[in-house]
């Protein structure tokens, strides 16, 4: 009858009826497959944290030309990839630079301390506050902190701070990735996942940098490991994100290079000694910018609050900036001269010392901003510093120096960070040049081992045992080594026949503690479990004593065996709820040896774990 019914309906309905079977098909892979699903997670994780992308750069961009070009009248040089807005220079007051400043550091301690002020405790930059979200607050973040953050920092650079995008707008795309994760119900180690995914989106967009984008997002969580399982949807949402960045403004490179390359086995020493070099540069950095932070800054906050600390900071740095307006804003432009051999030796050591007081000042005193990009401006100039001196000793060896400019970059982020993949590649797409690449990974690897002890994000831990997310993985690899026989003791276990009426269950039930029987059919064959929880709505019903069967009442069968671990039948009392779950051999899935009790793992657990303890 009913396919009657449908022949009657015509070939139109067919025609409708595919779309719909086709949906079903897909979101029945998408909730069951974990691969597809992490990829369709991270496709809309890139779109969201692409687009917020786009707009905080377009916004950054225009209130920088009109504030330090249009009003301040101070043109520097930018960079090949990031000018886009064009237009006549105003009268030269840079006097409005500690002015605007001022006025920033005012406005963002008020916004801060109204709406936000747990965010300023513990925390480097953005990034270092995605690190914490990450490790301590189980992926959360409030959608306000990210926002307030990414406008105050918006103004702090456009205003001649001098600090970077990514520390903001990798906040940004974490955000958009926690609050996803929570509109979508999450678990806590997905939410976890899903905010790595909008970071990298967010710095794969804004660097124009795909794979160091997403490389850093999961790297950058420790000094000694790297969040693997976060790795896939890192990738496709930082191309996401990359792609819809690059559809509004272009993929030229941010900094045009010369097509470097390393052909001379002999300059190996000097790129030792460059690595040398950012490693002391490294320490000088983080010392400096710490005391500040911490001894300068947090003694004004104390005696007369946030709002004071930052004013001072702007007002600071502002008139450092006055002084010197090669120091406010990121200093890409700078870079790119430097690469191409365009600055002298004593400007290049000017602008190194000038840098790191520069972001001290301002990222120290609590104003918004990234350390990522004056990391590579100090890193590059160091490495430039290095290459100049190399090409006057030995001109005929050191024929390229405005490369090691390139590798100084990479090499300084990956040992104040404890990341030398993700920078690297950063610096290689940033550039566009990869001729370096064999010296790129010697630096980093060099210096990562003499920057040991030394830390630009104060909440990045060692490895995955030293991270509270990761405190369930312990729990696992505990029951992982215990096998389901040391938890259970074999016994009589009361077998159900699939026929068997309500009537008769109420009678069997009375006689036994148990609270899961399982089911077999007149072959002997075990096809089901039957709980107590599902037939006790019906199992007073007298009216039904004769009409029910256990058949209609018993769901799948769901069983253990004596040799699995008892990760895995966690893993299954978690999955189907039940209190008891049959165990069966191997080799003969019918025979029922006994029941595990959801307790026996609870116990075997604590046992395992006193045993190891007295054994530590």
């Amino acid at each position: 009858m009913h396919q009657e019914h449908l022949a009657s309906r015509g070939p139109v309905a067919t025609v409708l009826r595919r779309p719909r079977i086709l949906w079903r098909r897909m979101l029945r892979r998408y909730t069951r497959g974990g691969l597809a699903r992490w990829l369709a997670i991270g496709v809309v994780a890139g779109l969201l944290s692409g687009l917020l992308a786009v707009l905080f750069y377009l916004g950054l961009e225009s209130l920088k030309h009109l504030l330090q070009v249009r009003l301040a009248g101070i043109s520097l040089p930018s960079p090949a990839g990031e000018s886009l807005f064009h237009g006549p220079t105003g009268p030269f007051r840079p006097w409005l630079i500690p002015v605007f400043l001022g006025l920033v550091g005012l406005v963002t301690g008020y916004l801060i301390t109204k709406f936000i002020p747990d965010s300023l405790a513990g925390v480097t930059d953005g990034t270092d506050a995605t690190i914490k979200a990450f490790h301590r607050s189980a992926g959360l973040i409030r959608p306000l902190t990210p926002l307030l953050k990414g406008a105050t920092a918006i103004l702090t650079i456009a205003a001649g701070g001098s600090a970077g995008q990514e520390g903001p707008i990798s906040q940004l795309g974490a955000g958009v990735g926690s609050l996803l994760a929570q509109k979508l119900h999450l678990t806590a180690r997905e939410r976890r996942i899903l905010l790595l995914a909008g970071a990298a989106g967010g710095l794969g967009a804004i660097f124009r940098a795909p794979l160091g984008g997403a490389i850093t997002a999961v790297e950058v969580l420790y000094s000694e490991d790297f969040e693997a399982e976060a790795l896939l949807p890192s990738i496709v949402s930082s191309v996401v994100a990359y792609t819809l960045f690059t559809f509004f403004f272009g993929t030229e490179a941010i900094i045009q290079t010369p097509d470097y390359g390393f052909q001379n086995v002999w300059e190996l020493p000097f790129y030792l000694a460059l690595a040398v070099v950012v490693a002391l540069a490294a320490r000088l950095f983080i010392g400096t910018f710490f005391f500040f932070k911490r001894r300068v800054f947090a003694a004004i906050q104390t005696r007369y609050g946030v709002i004071a600390s930052m004013v001072v900071g702007g007002l600071t740095m502002g008139s450092l900036g006055f002084a010197f307006p090669q120091l406010i804003g990121g200093g890409y432009g700078w870079i790119e001269q430097a690469v191409n051999g365009h600055l002298g030796l004593l400007f290049l050591f000017g602008l190194f010392l000038g840098k790191i007081l520069a972001t001290s000042l301002t990222i120290g005193s609590g104003l918004s901003g990234g350390m990522f990009a004056p990391a590579l401006f100090i890193g590059g100039t160091a490495g430039a510093m290095v290459g100049q001196a190399g090409h006057l000793l030995r001109p005929d060896i050191v024929t390229q120096p405005g490369g090691y400019t390139m590798v100084g970059m990479a090499a300084f982020f990956a040992g104040v960070a404890h990341a030398p993949v993700g920078p690297l590649i950063m610096t290689c797409e940033i550039t566009q040049g990869y001729g370096l690449l064999a010296p790129l990974m010697l630096c980093s690897a060099v210096a990562l081992v003499l920057c040991d002890k030394v830390h630009l994000y104060e909440n990045q831990v060692d490895n995955k045992f030293a991270s509270p997310a990761h405190v369930s993985d312990a729990t696992n690899n505990i029951l992982e080594g215990v096998p389901v026989s040391a938890a259970f003791t074999p016994g009589r276990v009361v077998t159900l026949e699939e026929g068997v009426t309500l009537r008769g269950l109420a009678d069997i039930i009375s006689g036994t503690n148990a609270l899961v029987f399982p089911v077999k059919n007149p072959e002997g064959k075990l096809t089901g479990l039957l709980s107590l929880q599902d037939a006790r709505c019906v199992l007073f019903e007298n009216c039904l004593g004769d009409l029910v069967v256990v058949r209609e009442l018993m769901r799948p069968a769901v069983t253990v065996n004596p040799d699995m671990s008892l990760y895995d039948a966690m893993m299954r009392f978690i999955e189907t709820d039940l209190s008891q779950l049959p165990v069966v051999e191997h080799d003969s899935p019918d025979t029922v040896l006994g029941l595990l009790n959801r307790q026996h793992v609870f116990k075997a657990y604590t046992q395992t774990l006193r045993a190891l303890t007295k054994e530590q």
